[in-house]
């Protein structure tokens, strides 16, 4: 069952005990910020976008589809359309986060479009949920050059424009480190990718502490409906939440001080009860039904 359950990307801690966010400075929104979000032409990149270009934010819309796929819904052009009409300012780049000249170009032509950036956001991911003698090289190769390399290359070109930001954050969307064979035996290469990017984070978060830049991970405690997991498996959706939840839940870590919140590794869940909310039913695809728990989650 767990092979047939797609993933849609963040991170908590090695322990699954709630955290509740540290007292510190709370930023109004995000209006006039600027997020530079990879993956953000649909699914949970998508909502976060959409979340802060209500407040009035900047969005760099980082992704690689410039055209319709007939399999997926939704490219760069769709988005920042989207973005605008939500009440923000969109810039559509097409950016393939294992090109490293096309990230570096992507961030810079960002940073001057908008006067800078405050936020990166890590959300593109690839996933193959299949046993080692299935994962073909190439698949193997996509999954760490997306996930692992994605991850470290976009932070790598954002650090000096985020030096100099008021607020600067990096959130990635990679799971708790849970090493329990379980997580390991049906997807062994995509855990490892998965929690590769989560040492990054955790890896970040202690470098770059001291110059005030707040690096957190989040990950969904249940499914979440996107069109990559419809691909996957139609009736999984029905048992999930929408994009919201998550993009709801990033707004909280993005808008904290980024001085008291680094290095903490987040459940979407958590960080909305801990914010005070107490009904999630809202967020339910399918209404009265108990979501399905994602990958890397016990309980």
């Amino acid at each position: 069952a767990l092979a047939a359950r797609p993933c849609v990307g963040c991170y908590a801690y090695v322990s699954l005990q709630p955290f509740a966010l540290p007292e510190g400075l709370i930023m109004a929104n995000l209006k006039g910020k600027t997020l530079f979000i990879t993956g953000a032409s649909r699914g949970i990149g998508k909502a976060i976008a959409l979340k802060a270009a209500r407040d009035g934010a900047n969005i760099v819309v980082a992704a690689k589809t410039s055209e319709p796929d007939p399999r997926l819904p939704g490219t760069i052009h769709t988005a920042a359309a989207e973005i605008e009409a939500a009440g923000g300012k969109a810039l559509p780049l097409v950016v393939d986060v294992r090109d490293e000249n096309n990230v570096r170009e992507a961030v810079a032509k960002a940073a001057a479009h908008f006067g800078g950036i405050d936020i990166l956001v890590n959300n593109a991911s690839a996933i193959n949920l299949t046993k080692t003698p299935e994962v073909a090289a190439k698949r193997y190769d996509l999954m760490m050059d997306i996930n692992v390399r994605g991850t470290f290359m976009c932070s790598q070109a954002c650090l000096p424009f985020l030096e100099k930001a008021a607020n600067p954050h990096i959130l990635v969307l990679s799971p708790p480190i849970n090493l329990q064979a379980k997580w390991f035996e049906s997807h062994a290469a995509y855990t490892v990718s998965k929690y590769s990017m989560s040492m990054v984070a955790f890896g970040l978060a202690a470098e770059l502490r001291s110059k005030g830049i707040a690096v957190n991970a989040l990950w969904p405690r249940t499914l979440i409906a996107t069109s990559a997991l419809n691909i996957a498996g139609s009736a999984l959706g029905t048992l999930g939440r929408t994009p919201d939840i998550m993009a709801d839940a990033a707004y909280e870590v993005l808008t904290r001080n980024s001085r008291d919140v680094s290095g903490q590794f987040f459940v979407d869940e958590q960080v909305l009860r801990d914010a005070g909310v107490s009904d999630l039913s809202p967020y339910l695809v399918t209404p009265g039904t108990e979501p399905m728990l994602d990958l890397y989650i016990d309980a």
